[in-house]
């Protein structure tokens, strides 16, 4: 808390730099140029005929609208406060300068998540993100664990009124899953996601062991870019090999009775999708080409990443899958993240979703990586 009228205006003075400085990143010209374009085409009278891209064009408006619209609230918020400033110091009003004080510290927390959105700059960051959740070895044990993450991110897409579309679920023998794959759509979805891919470790007392033993799980999660139609990803039809069956949902009950779910096999990569969420074949196969396309664009990007790292003599793991944040029950109460040290000691909090923490800790430690190799 400011004891002083000096040091208020010393905060004031750092946030209205701060407040420049996105200003200039964020290119407000720019994009509210990119804004009438996009309103543009959502008055002309066909704009309906293709409702996919017509739902890609109004997410990409609201994410721009979204991003001036802080910035502007932002703005209005600091020239509030500093006019509220200058009034409490002119009459002496000791009730305004602590409104301006807890004013203050609370941009100060808005701009903070404001700048953690626009860390969010790789090339499909605003895409909609596409979640795998697979156990480990350790049967049920470890597909309760995968069901268990699978509530957690549902709930943190729910907090961010993200939509949540469950594409192929594999129900576990006795309990939780042996596998499922997510939609999840919302602007920066997968920007956020993809800081969740690695393994996840758990330690707890097992309640599926009579004797009340510690058990220690692992279940990987990868997510990737649904990647648009537009996109060069080279996927020839002779190298596919198609299967269709019997859809099942959770709990193992038939969605319907027609072969409708599809199974594609990429021949040359070894990479297997599968999607059963509509009832129509086509567009279930339709789907899966799309995880596909994000697969192989994942495991282009990762081969990209080896090489970069080989070329920089770097001794770290790169492949995905390395272990990246263990969650422990029991003896103590802990989540902590192993790529930045993030820690939360409530782990029915982090259970329920938030997770928002950890992201922020990734994406920050990203950047200045990024600083470090760009300063090298």
């Amino acid at each position: 808390m400011a004891e002083t009228y000096g040091e208020l205006r010393q905060d004031l003075a750092f946030i209205s730099k701060r407040l420049a400085d996105i200003g200039r990143s964020l290119d407000l010209p720019g994009k509210k140029q990119r804004i009438e374009e996009l309103e543009g085409k959502m008055a002309a009278a066909s704009f309906w005929d293709d409702q996919e891209a017509a739902q890609k064009v109004i997410a990409e408006n609201n994410g721009l609208k979204s991003l001036v619209d802080r910035m502007d609230a932002l703005q209005q918020g600091f020239d509030d406060l500093e006019v509220l400033l200058d009034l409490s110091q002119e009459e002496g009003d000791a009730d305004a300068f602590r409104e301006v004080d807890k004013g203050v510290r609370d941009l100060q927390k808005q701009m903070e998540s404001f700048e953690l959105e626009l860390l969010l700059n790789e090339q499909y960051d605003h895409n909609n993100a596409i979640l795998e959740i697979h156990p480990g070895a350790g049967g049920t044990e470890s597909q309760d664990w995968a069901s268990m993450l699978l509530r957690m991110y549902t709930r943190w897409a729910e907090k961010r009124d993200f939509k949540v579309e469950t594409l192929d679920y594999l129900a576990g023998d006795e309990a939780g899953i042996k596998s499922v794959t997510l939609l999840i759509k919302g602007y920066n979805a997968y920007g956020y996601l993809r800081s969740e891919r690695g393994v996840h470790r758990l330690v707890r007392i097992s309640p599926f062991d009579a004797s009340g033993r510690r058990h220690t799980s692992f279940v990987s999660v990868d997510a990737m870019p649904e990647i648009d139609e537009n996109v060069d990803i080279d996927i020839r039809q002779e190298d596919l090999k198609v299967d269709t069956y019997r859809s099942t949902g959770a709990g193992g009950q038939h969605i319907n009775t027609t072969d409708s779910a599809v199974r594609i096999t990429h021949l040359p990569s070894g990479i297997v999708v599968t999607c059963q969420s509509e009832r129509s074949q086509i567009k279930n196969r339709q789907m899966a080409m799309k995880i596909l396309a994000a697969r192989l664009y994942e495991k282009k990007r990762e081969e990209q990443e080896k090489e970069l790292a080989e070329l920089r003599g770097e001794q770290k793991e790169i492949a995905w899958g390395s272990q990246i944040r263990s969650y422990v029950f029991h003896p103590y109460s802990l989540v902590k993240d192993h790529r930045t040290g993030a820690e939360i000691g409530n782990v029915q909090a982090v259970m329920d979703g938030e997770i928002d923490s950890f992201i922020d800790a990734y994406l920050r430690k990203q950047l200045e990586l990024q600083t470090e190799a760009a300063d090298e």
